[in-house]
């Protein structure tokens, strides 16, 4: 059974590894999904004793994590959301220095989970002022594992 915290809840954080802006979420991630798969090479043509493809092992895929349906919340402030939103762009935006998009830590209370980039992002506004201003947002994104020496310009 999952004890209870008796302290602050930590927020999960994509901390920039390169310069780029911290992301906070609004959220305390209840699980954290990812998936790894190996990439396979078949030998067109070549067969096992059973008929099956002859495989080679060609290299690991990257590691992935999928955060979906994050909450991004500014009702109680009155203000909009979109400062949050246009920092979650940015992850996804080249950069003119670096010519490729930020590298960030996904880091949540004391342990660091990936070292990755924000591979795609999609947001849906959801919640509004009586004057259109957004104060509300429903985030999906992939993170992708970067190795530290692929990130390197």
């Amino acid at each position: 059974m999952p004890q209870k915290s008796t302290g602050p809840i930590e927020k999960a954080i994509l901390q920039p590894a390169d310069g780029g802006s911290v992301i906070e979420f609004q959220f305390n991630p209840t699980e954290l999904v990812f998936n790894q798969s190996v990439n396979l090479s078949y030998q067109e043509g070549a067969r096992t004793q059973k008929g099956l493809p002859k495989v080679s092992f060609a290299y690991p895929e990257p590691a992935t994590l999928t955060l979906s349906n994050v909450l991004f919340d500014t009702y109680k402030e009155n203000e909009s959301v979109m400062k949050y939103i246009n920092t979650l762009k940015k992850s996804v935006a080249f950069t003119t220095a670096l010519q490729r998009p930020p590298i960030y830590t996904f880091v949540w209370g004391k342990q660091m989970y990936l070292r990755c980039m924000v591979a795609s992002l999609s947001y849906r506004l959801t919640l509004f002022s009586s004057a259109g201003e957004p104060l509300q947002a429903r985030v999906d994104m992939t993170l992708k594992e970067v190795d530290e020496a692929l990130a390197v310009i």
